[in-house]
């Protein structure tokens, strides 16, 4: 301690904010040691204020910001555990809450045109009452330290529920592993290979159509889940009320398959509370409520590999999934060569629905477009096809719901700010809501189930119940009710509904 006191007044000589932030946050871990506990929160919280006004400094770098919040996301930690141990349970939610995603909360407060120094005034609490006025039902927010979960559900009546799990034998990520080895994710894929990744196109796709007899039996599938299950939702399945839950995940447990945990509640996801208030309280006009975007099956021929042929293949089942979604919503796809990046960014920006079915980076989820027409040269460089983070975060979205119908969508690096790819950046763009996949599915299986999920849409359905309903049909089919097969679809952000031409449905009944 007396040299942590030492390197502080060096800090504090030179005018190192940053120096200042470490030396605190040590003591504060020197205090919780021994036992002084208010000691420690008041480090803890120094550590915190000089690590966000370094933080500030930093104005408008997403990249720079995720990676110092994480870097020092022990201090945020170290202050919620602390108040729990001090058995403050709320205001160690507001210190959890004000940790996440601020990166994130920074570009959304421009895209909704926020004030800034109003905004970040606002008390956590007051971010807390904001979010429990918009609440549909409940939510429940999760924590990881070390091994221990923490959860805090809540509901309108503002009553918080509190509770801890711990993880046995093992971490998250060993856990969420484990899971997805159950469950058979990427065992005999039947698929045209949706993904970026160039290794996987070399290898051949398991072409045996899939039958009753190679599907993994409901039961076995279910009880794979079970561990999952007792570490999620178990330890609140008492607290929960209502069909309806919105998670704020933590960790690991940012890519898990919430849906497939329960058949009657409808599970969605948040990257925070804050985003949550921001996102579901934004003007009621300030999202598109007509026009579609579907994309699918990009022109990708003029893409080499070293040898000069065409690095990735193309998707005739992702063509045949838009050209079906385009004719259920009476509109036309942007497929082959047509579906240049340039296009669709430009074709996005007012539409109320976004739909891409293409190839997908396994670690971002950013997704190959047909090359841009204009480029300098002839051979397409990646700027000038591959549709990343950075483009879309650059663009203002009025679409309340964006589905990316690609390998992996839905995965990217696990950060203190959530997950980052491609799917935070449609949020930081001012989508309202992103659907996504955790992992390739068979095209076999794709079809169907966005045929089932766009009729819901089309019947008045709102994107959660869809999603729900389709799943449904799935778990009960003999051929799909595999978990591998329909569990990897999450919604993240609002449970929006859309409108549609009403001949739409005249057509229909007809």
């Amino acid at each position: 301690m007396v040299y942590h006191e030492h390197s502080l007044s060096i800090f504090k000589e030179i005018g190192d904010c940053l120096g200042e932030g470490i030396a605190w946050y040590a003591q504060g871990h020197n205090h919780e040691f021994l036992g002084y506990l208010s000691n420690a929160l008041s480090c803890y919280r120094l550590s915190i204020k000089y690590f966000d006004e370094t933080r500030d400094s930093l104005k408008s770098e997403d990249e720079l910001k995720i990676s110092f919040r994480d870097c020092h996301r022990m201090s945020y930690t170290a202050l919620w555990r602390t108040l729990l141990k001090n058995g403050e349970i709320e205001e160690a939610l507001y210190a959890a809450e004000k940790g996440r995603a601020q990166a994130l909360m920074d570009i959304l407060k421009d895209q909704y045109s926020l004030d800034s120094q109003s905004f970040s005034s606002l008390a956590p609490n007051q971010t807390l009452t904001a979010a429990l006025e918009l609440l549909p039902s409940q939510a429940v927010f999760v924590a990881i330290d070390t091994n221990k979960i923490t959860f805090w559900v809540l509901r309108k009546e503002r009553k918080i529920g509190f509770r801890q799990n711990e993880i046995a034998n093992g971490s998250a990520d060993l856990l969420m592993e484990t899971i997805l080895k159950g469950i058979g994710v990427g065992d005999g894929v039947r698929c045209e290979n949706r993904s970026l990744d160039p290794l996987r196109n070399d290898l051949s796709c398991s072409k045996k159509p899939i039958s009753e007899k190679t599907v993994l039996p409901s039961s076995s599938s279910v009880n794979s889940l079970q561990p999952l299950y007792d570490v999620l939702l178990g330890p609140i399945a008492d607290l929960l009320q209502g069909n309806e839950l919105i998670v704020v995940p933590d960790g690991p447990f940012c890519l898990a398959p919430y849906s497939a945990l329960s058949e009657s509640i409808r599970i969605r996801t948040f990257p925070s509370l804050t985003a949550f208030n921001v996102i579901v309280g934004a003007p009621e006009d300030f999202h598109s409520k007509t026009g579609a975007l579907l994309v699918g099956d990009p022109w990708l021929k003029e893409v080499p590999n070293k040898k000069g042929k065409p690095s990735l293949k193309q998707l005739p089942c992702a063509k045949k999934e838009v050209e079906m979604i385009a004719k259920l919503l009476q509109t036309t796809p942007l497929t082959g060569k047509s579906a240049t990046k340039a296009e669709v960014l430009k074709s996005m920006k007012s539409v109320a629905l976004v739909h891409i079915a293409a190839h997908g980076c396994p670690k971002t989820g950013e997704i190959a477009l047909a090359p841009n027409t204009e480029r300098e040269s002839p051979i397409p460089k990646e700027e000038d096809f591959i549709l990343k983070m950075s483009d879309v975060q650059t663009i203002s979205l009025r679409a309340r719901l964006v589905v990316l119908s690609c390998c992996h969508s839905g995965r990217g690096e696990v950060k203190s700010e959530g997950v980052v790819g491609i799917a935070r950046a449609f949020l930081c763009a001012g989508a309202r809501s992103v659907l996504v996949s955790l992992w390739a599915i068979d095209d076999e299986v794709t079809l169907p189930f966005m045929r089932s999920f766009y009729q819901h849409l089309v019947d008045g359905k709102s994107a959660s119940s869809a999603l729900q309903q389709t799943m449904k049909s799935f778990r009960e089919s003999k051929q799909y009710c595999a978990i591998k097969h329909w569990a990897p679809f999450v919604l993240v952000g609002d449970d929006v509904t859309l409108e549609f031409p009403k001949k739409m449905n005249r057509c229909r009944r007809c």
